[in-house]
């Protein structure tokens, strides 16, 4: 692993130093950089302590254009096993994207499954616990298109075609997602979509989701609902979740909090198989998570950040307590 890390980096500066050089050329590398996170985990659990460390995330990040209307970006996990059935199963993002005008893109390639909500938005590295919705997909990114319009700065409309995040990436199951990023005031961003998912099962689920964030100053709060609707279901909002996290910065440091319930109503069974409608959270659950910390920036910025949270839930009933270090560096950067 040792060697193969090092022989990366060597490939890698060759390349970056080959794109520096080309200044007065087009310059197709934007940006090359790293990210890690790494944990000493400790946990309780019906009063037995257990702790150990563990590499959370190792990231590689490549930005750059073909074109001025060409671009692409990478983003390898690796830290992620490959699987025989799956081998872009490490991969987060391999796209390109074609922006023909100032109001249109085309995104072909391994990207993103567009969901609203803030928890599922954010780049892993940045979440230090998820709720039953976020860890009960098969998958986050997928292979797929999408088609965005942009008909004024910060408003983007996108419909997009990708296999379902509820069915295994080797199944011929697949999603339809409508999704807006935008804001309808200054002081409350948005990421709402409508997802039309299969399942396992090849049975249609309807989606609502409603990210909504609110910059007040120094504290910002997100506040995530997302309704599912099976067909056949009597009550329409009966299997929900709802999310909310706030973060208050005071200088260098984050002081965090986020709590999630989560719920389907035992009713929501198809009544010609017995099978719950939502097979991610099931009919009958109830789900409570939460937690809070702290984070510290010792340089000011995002490129070492340290964490210390807490967080539990009612089903697994685990007290844990991170205690980590997240580092980011670039190698390459036109900027």
């Amino acid at each position: 692993m040792k060697k193969l890390f090092l022989t990366l980096i060597s490939i890698l500066s060759v390349i970056t130093t080959a794109f520096a050089q080309q200044k007065d050329k087009l310059t197709f590398l934007d940006e090359l950089s790293f990210d890690a996170r790494a944990t000493f985990h400790q946990q309780t659990t019906g009063g037995v302590y257990d702790s150990h460390f563990q590499g959370d995330y190792f990231n590689l990040h490549i930005k750059g254009h073909i074109t001025d209307k060409l671009t692409f970006r990478v983003r390898q996990r690796l830290n992620k096993q490959i699987k025989e059935d799956n081998p872009f199963n490490a991969t987060d993002h391999l796209w390109i994207k074609w922006s023909p005008s100032s109001k249109w893109s085309f995104t072909a390639g391994k990207q993103p499954i567009m969901v609203g909500g803030y928890e599922i938005d954010s780049a892993p590295i940045d979440v230090y616990y998820y709720g039953a919705f976020s860890n009960n997909q098969y998958q986050y990114f997928a292979f797929g298109a999408t088609a965005t319009f942009s008909p004024a700065e910060g408003q983007d409309i996108s419909f997009q075609f990708t296999p379902s995040p509820i069915s295994p990436s080797t199944q011929d199951a697949y999603s339809f997602n409508l999704y807006w990023n935008g804001r309808l005031f200054p002081w409350w961003k948005t990421i709402w979509s409508y997802n039309l998912v299969e399942d396992e099962l090849h049975r249609k689920m309807n989606w609502v989701a409603l990210g909504n964030k609110f910059p007040l100053g120094k504290l910002v709060i997100d506040v995530d609902f997302i309704d599912r609707i099976g067909f056949g279901q009597k009550n329409p909002i009966s299997d929900w979740t709802t999310i909310v996290k706030a973060i208050l910065t005071l200088g260098k440091w984050n002081l965090c909090t986020k709590f999630g319930y989560e719920r389907n109503d035992a009713a929501n069974i198809n009544p010609d198989d017995g099978i719950s409608y939502d097979l991610v959270l099931p009919a009958g659950s109830k789900y409570l998570y939460y937690g809070a910390g702290v984070e510290f920036f010792p340089l000011g910025d995002e490129r070492v950040r340290l964490h210390a949270v807490y967080f539990r839930d009612n089903h697994d009933r685990v007290n844990n307590f991170d205690i980590g270090l997240t580092w980011r560096f670039n190698v390459y950067s036109k900027k």
